[in-house]
């Protein structure tokens, strides 16, 4: 078979840019680096991975021709020195099955996203053809050294937006330490790992990985050309109803997998009402069957605005930092929960009551360190100023009738707390984190709230739905802290603080899709957190 050679265009400038590069290889600076750095000699052909070997004053000639900036050229530098400057993706046979899965990865990533930013088109050209023609390609030593180089520089770039994420979270209000990876380490992770398990190499959480597929399954459907809208004339659809809507309805559903039946009927029909009952689950509805306005309204988001807000949801999610082991309580406010974890075991969760868009909860991480019984609310400036003042001054009785007293005065204002009891905003216990946004969680005289489907109400603490379980969660083993003695302490009107043996992390955290149960959900942007990201990750749309 005739060999064929890299593109022309590539061809023809190749020789000229491998001169210019390698006749630097005599610089004295370049000298002067490379004895500066030190090789791990240890790493022999007998144990290398790869037996190829790279001339290190090569290396630096491409740093410096391709303006490498300095912490990309340190990380190529310590990756290589690692190896003794053997070859990572590059064996005497070819192209090395890493560097095969790898490329499928990357290849896969960009589908999915859509993410151009990831997209180097000479080395794609390079690496298609060694992929899909390997017996036709034959690369010279000076251009199997490029792309090596090329491969390892582009993958530090890759691996940076691709698993750290491309947005900085503090922009966004999201105050969860980002997580962080060591490039060069997980370059050594890649070329280690055994053909065939590189899915698993990836340094992504589970909840990327499952909306991930899912957002390949999405993409497939935008393909299709999305989902039928639905046009209901009726206000309301239920169960054993007959209209031409029902079939718009039942198209809907197909479409996205929901109902399986081919059945076009304009019959409302059992099956149809489960399909309708899960997809209200997922979409953060109540799961009544009856199609209404607020459920027309979710179907009738496009598929492409679904898959925007997968990819804000990803890109999230790339900031998690790893689960650590024990017990940590995660609240997601757009799906207005709390989930409480043993490692990667749910334990049990709650609805919540989060705050209102003006008051919004803040997205952080902290570690729970108190359980308060019997608490008093020190009522914030803010609240003081806003509306208890503007109360008192209407009723001079306000504060005796709100189980309230004035402790004093604070920047010519009064300082207002409200005593233990039945009334109290904070309920009969809280739970402390301490942290700068003055947030907590709390119990809530206002029970009727968590019966509503959307519940952001609060002045921005958390308010639980079960505050007596997670107590007696966190205090299971302290033998003295009986569910009767826990009951006796949230009823006794005299506030008690008990400190956690051990504190437990917590995260305030904003997710508006992910996947449960094999189903992906989506929820409201109640904060307008996505509508900035989607203006930051597609500003060119």
């Amino acid at each position: 078979m005739k060999k064929k050679y890299l593109p022309s265009i590539i061809k023809i400038f190749l020789p000229i840019f491998l001169s210019i590069i390698f006749s630097h290889c005599g610089n004295s600076e370049v000298g002067k680096t490379n004895t500066e750095i030190k090789r791990d000699t240890s790493i022999t052909e007998e144990n290398a991975f790869s037996e190829l070997d790279l001339d290190s004053a090569k290396l630096e000639s491409y740093i410096a021709e391709h303006n490498v900036d300095e912490a990309a050229a340190r990380q190529m530098r310590d990756f290589y020195n690692s190896r003794n400057y053997h070859f990572a993706w590059f064996t005497a046979d070819g192209l090395s099955e890493q560097a095969r899965g790898f490329w499928n990865l990357h290849n896969s990533y960009v589908q999915s996203t859509k993410d151009s930013a990831s997209y180097d088109k000479e080395l794609h050209e390079i690496m298609q053809q060694l992929i899909n023609d390997a017996e036709a390609i034959q690369l010279s030593p000076a251009e199997l050294t490029l792309t090596e180089l090329h491969l390892t520089q582009h993958f530090f770039d890759f691996s940076k937006y691709a698993y750290e994420g491309k947005v900085d979270p503090a922009e966004l209000q999201w105050h969860i330490p980002r997580k962080k990876i060591n490039p060069v380490a997980l370059l050594d992770s890649l070329v280690k790992t055994q053909p065939g398990k590189l899915e698993k190499w990836e340094p992504v959480n589970e909840e990327y990985r499952l909306l991930k597929e899912q957002l390949v399954r999405y993409n497939e459907i935008d393909k299709k050309g999305g989902w039928p809208i639905i046009e209901m004339q009726e206000k309301v659809l239920k169960p054993g109803d007959s209209s031409a809507s029902v079939v718009q309805l039942k198209q809907r559903l197909m479409a996205e997998g929901e109902l399986a039946s081919a059945d076009l009927s304009h019959v409302y029909t059992p099956g149809v009402e489960a399909a309708v009952k899960q997809a209200q689950r997922r979409l953060g509805l109540a799961d009544d069957g009856v199609v209404g306005p607020a459920t027309v309204r979710e179907l009738n988001v496009p598929v492409k605005e679904r898959i925007k807000q997968m990819l804000v949801n990803l890109e999230r999610m790339k900031w998690m930092p790893p689960k650590e082991e024990g017990t940590r309580l995660v609240a997601n406010i757009p799906d207005f929960k709390l989930h409480v974890y043993e490692g990667d075991r749910e334990a049990f969760t709650m609805r919540i009551v989060v705050g209102t868009a003006g008051n919004s909860s803040v997205i952080f991480s902290d570690k729970l360190e108190y359980v308060v019984f019997s608490p008093y609310w020190n009522v914030p400036a803010s609240i003081v100023r806003n509306e208890i003042l503007p109360a008192m001054q209407r009723n001079p009785n306000y504060l005796a009738n709100a189980n309230m007293e004035q402790t004093g005065t604070r920047n010519g204002l009064p300082v207002i707390r409200q005593k233990p009891g039945g009334s109290n905003s904070l309920g009969r216990v809280k739970f402390i984190f301490p942290n700068n946004y003055n947030i907590y969680f709390h119990d809530t005289p206002a029970k009727h709230l968590f019966d509503r489907n959307d519940r952001a109400f609060s002045h921005g603490c958390i308010r639980l739905e079960q505050p007596q379980r997670l107590a007696e969660y966190l205090l299971q083993d302290e033998t003295e802290w009986t569910t009767s003695a826990i009951t006796d302490a949230m009823y006794a009107g005299t506030e008690k603080w008990i400190k956690l043996d051990e504190k437990v992390p917590v995260l305030i955290t904003y997710f508006t899709s992910w996947v449960e149960d094999g189903v992906v959900h989506f929820r409201n942007d109640i904060y307008g957190h996505d509508k900035k990201m989607m203006a930051r990750l597609f500003e060119n749309d």
